[in-house]
């Protein structure tokens, strides 16, 4: 196993420098998904939610996610996002969410496109949830990764 790079010599938990790093662009794309009843999946399809507009609200709550990553996660850096994308894919029995987030920096953007799926997610719960409490959120997971020193990956 890899040292964990976010842990100095003595243990302790601190934030990796990546200053001497080459600035590339990066990309990274993660997905998610909210189960439901078909009741609230038809309500969120045909836009019957007394909330409002379920779909566009989560992809605001994505996008905007993205933006505070570094604030939610304590050792990730700030990051000048070039562009995040939120897709939403309804279906009968729930959303598909899939996220890509964007950077020329010098370190990657997993955690933004992990962050912006899953607060995408938990938006489609707290709209929802008049109409089913007993949705399941699950299924996050890193798709791809371009750019950077350890180049690309897919899963």
């Amino acid at each position: 196993m890899s040292q964990l790079t976010h842990l100095d010599e003595t243990g302790a938990a601190h934030m990796v420098d990546v200053g001497h790093k080459q600035a590339t662009t990066r990309e990274a794309i993660a997905t998610g998904r909210i189960t439901m009843s078909a009741q609230a999946a038809t309500a969120i399809n045909q836009g019957a939610i007394e909330k409002g507009d379920v779909l566009a609200t989560a992809r605001i709550a994505g996008i905007m996610a993205a933006k505070k990553t570094a604030e939610l996660i304590p050792l990730c850096h700030p990051l000048p996002l070039t562009r995040v994308a939120i897709d939403l894919a309804p279906d009968d029995t729930g959303v598909t969410v899939t996220a890509t987030a964007a950077t020329y920096g010098q370190t990657g953007v997993e955690m933004e496109a992990l962050t912006a799926a899953t607060v995408a997610l938990l938006t489609l719960y707290d709209m929802a949830k008049a109409v089913d409490k007993a949705m399941v959120i699950g299924d996050v997971r890193l798709l791809s990764k371009k750019g950077g020193k350890s180049g690309d990956w897919s899963a």
